[in-house]
């Protein structure tokens, strides 16, 4: 497998950006990759989970993600991201409740914090998500679900095999960049939902179950499920791997066949 396409989301919950690459910070994650984060006044993250009212919520960057451009239907109002007050007084009167966005550059506001590295699918397994919901096109499957790296050349699923065992992270590579595979992700309510309106699918949850039960490949690993709404796989990055990039076109690389090239594991 190979990549095939790299998304950071600058501000957690919104919409992301397409890159050919990106570098990691030592805090383990992709550069700009939800260094952002809207919290309420008790300091809980506002998002797709707490509430559909993100979905409406639209935004661009320039070029430097200096700058963000927020509306809703309206025309777009444009703001410095290093200047947030005026951000925070649009963004409350967007949700109906007084509301602060919150930046971390080094470690980002990732929702597992043991495992909080890019995650990552293959377009295989997206498309065959997509054969499930007649409905739905890829690009509506792909935004349900946020994934930022995205492999080709694989069978779907084949990213299941970047997975530990439970309690056991798996190391590999994409490119020059070490990772270690945690788990697979525990998905939420928003893939349930159109991205654009927030309006749900009624039965995605039930369906997505049983057919991801159903067609799960042979070499799968049972132990990586409690249940069967897990898809794309949870990550770290080694804080010896900072400042190093990934890029469009990197190889998928296992431990074992990165042992039989004689590279160190470690």
């Amino acid at each position: 497998m190979r990549v095939g396409r790299i998304f950071i989301f600058p501000i957690k919950s919104l919409d992301g950006i397409e890159l050919d690459e990106v570098a990691i910070t030592r805090g383990g994650i992709l550069e700009n990759d939800r260094v952002y984060a809207i919290f309420d006044e008790q300091g809980r993250v506002v998002n797709g989970k707490r509430t559909a009212r993100v979905h409406a919520l639209r935004c661009e960057f320039d070029a430097g993600l200096n700058e963000v451009r927020l509306w809703e239907n309206a025309a777009p109002v444009q703001f410095c991201l290093d200047a947030p007050v005026t951000i925070d007084r649009w963004l409350s009167d967007f949700f109906g409740f007084p509301v602060s966005l919150k930046h971390d550059p080094i470690a980002g506001f990732a929702d597992d914090r043991s495992a909080s590295g890019p995650t990552i699918v293959s377009e295989a397994s997206l498309r065959r998500v997509r054969e499930w919901y007649p409905e739905l096109t890829l690009e509506s499957v792909r935004h349900r679900f946020r994934t930022n790296i995205e492999l080709i050349e694989g069978e779907p699923f084949y990213e299941d095999l970047l997975c530990g065992p439970p309690g056991a992270p798996n190391p590999f590579w994409i490119g020059e960049v070490r990772f270690l595979g945690h788990n697979l992700c525990q998905r939420c309510v928003v893939p349930t939902r159109d991205p654009a309106s927030g309006h749900a699918l009624s039965g995605f949850q039930k369906k997505f179950m049983a057919l991801r039960e159903q067609e799960l490949p042979r070499w799968d690993d049972v132990q990586r499920f409690n249940h069967y709404y897990r898809f794309a796989v949870n990550t770290s990055i080694p804080a010896g791997e900072a400042g190093k990039k990934l890029r469009i076109g990197d190889p998928v690389i296992l431990a074992k066949d990165h042992k039989m090239a004689g590279l160190p594991i470690s």
